[in-house]
């Protein structure tokens, strides 16, 4: 769920700063892009060597620093701020709330909070009486005033020897609580998402099949695309080695048409959004040998049988669902793929042709438009696949805003 995003972690100097080594890395774990920057007295309860070593990156805390040539440079803190995607203050001290809430920057943390332009969550730690002072209760409010999210803290045992409120939250509890907030702020959050993707195989006999070209890779990213923007993602998935690894994403895989339409309408009656990417053979054998078919005439003849056509299945059965699906084509691509759009009972269709450079099967690009039921078309250009998934569901976001 976190996978590229940059998260910048503060220590400030608490006890519980040592837990934070173990959030940097649930959180490098968890797929983020992690750096540190923490207060001198941070420095004294936790290594500033072992968070480097745990984020992969070099640690903060002056506002100067040594090059390898020996010159003296600054820490960018803009460029700290500027870079993070979420800012996470754990533990943030009573010291370091006062600090916060009125606008002090006396610290590289502070400056680097101060120049943030993404979400902040504050983790609190402290003793009983610090947590429930007036002071304390008020700098709290002011921060959340000012948009940032405070995260619980815990109740029990305290470094003073007294037990109650002002632990900081466990680390799975922090990255628990950041990948919620991260879900509830994407475009998808609690919507189901059905794909299918790759080819299908039809057999002949027990080693031979008909098949196509189609790798899966496309129906793969927009998979991965969909969990990212927090959808709850089911991949019908024909025969293919690519992989869809998201903990967002349950995987079923397929192998011929039959089975792929069947897993289909099993999940599409309560799926929000279904696309249809997979390149599902039209035809299969009318029989299957039991045993393989030896090579005894010059010839061969294997009776065909027309496969059920997915998308126009689901098509008719479409009550709430938005339904895209693809079209690849030989030769007057935008024309056939208006004709299924109306035909099929689509909200859109994605067309791409095997005429252009860089489009189809078996490459790691392609060139796509996306036409809604409105005709509405929209042309891009030849990309890597991971961001033709993006542009498609720009779009199918767009259409259901």
């Amino acid at each position: 769920m976190l996978g590229g995003q940059n998260i910048l972690v503060g220590i400030t100097g608490g006890i519980a700063a040592y837990k934070t080594a173990f959030l940097v890395r649930l959180l490098k774990k968890a797929g983020a892009n992690v750096k540190v920057v923490m207060t001198e007295n941070a420095s004294s309860f936790v290594s500033p060597l072992t968070l480097a070593t745990l984020s992969e990156n070099p640690v903060g805390i002056q506002f100067t620093k040594t090059t390898e040539k020996g010159e003296l440079s600054w820490n960018n803190h803009v460029e700290m701020g500027l870079w993070a995607d979420y800012m996470i203050v754990a533990p943030a001290t009573a010291n370091t709330l006062a600090k916060m809430a009125s606008g002090q920057a006396d610290n590289l943390l502070l400056v680097a909070y101060l120049s943030a332009k993404c979400p902040v969550l504050i983790a609190p730690a402290m003793d009983l009486d610090m947590y429930k002072h007036p002071t304390t209760k008020e700098n709290l409010s002011i921060l959340e005033d000012n948009g940032h999210t405070i995260i619980p803290v815990g109740d029990g045992p305290l470094a003073s020897g007294l037990s109650g409120e002002g632990r900081m939250a466990e680390p799975e509890e922090i990255l628990d609580f950041l990948i919620q907030y991260h879900r509830k702020n994407l475009k998808l959050y609690q919507k189901k998402v059905l794909i299918t993707a790759g080819p299908t195989y039809e057999a002949i006999d027990p080693v031979r099949y008909i098949g196509n070209h189609s790798s899966g890779t496309m129906g793969a990213e927009l998979a991965l695309r969909a969990a990212r923007l927090g959808a709850e993602v089911t991949l019908v998935m024909g025969p293919s080695s690519v992989s869809a690894n998201h903990g967002a994403i349950l995987r079923i895989d397929v192998t011929s048409a039959m089975q792929m339409k069947e897993q289909a309408e099993q999940h599409f009656k309560d799926a929000d959004i279904v696309i249809c990417a997979a390149a599902v053979s039209d035809y299969r054998p009318k029989t299957v040998s039991d045993q393989k078919i030896k090579k005894q005439n010059d010839e061969l003849t294997i009776e065909l049988v027309k496969n059920p056509d997915i998308l126009k299945e689901l098509g008719k059965q479409k009550k709430h669902q938005y339904l895209v699906g693809f079209a690849l084509e030989t030769q007057n691509a935008l024309e056939y793929a208006e004709g299924k759009l109306k035909e099929k009972n689509l909200d859109a269709i994605v067309v791409n042709s095997l005429e252009d450079t860089g489009a189809g099967f078996g490459t790691n690009t392609n060139k796509v438009s996306f036409i809604d039921k409105k005709r509405k078309k929209l042309t891009f250009d030849v990309k890597p696949k991971a961001e033709v998934a993006i542009d498609i569901w720009n779009q199918i976001i767009s259409s259901n805003e």
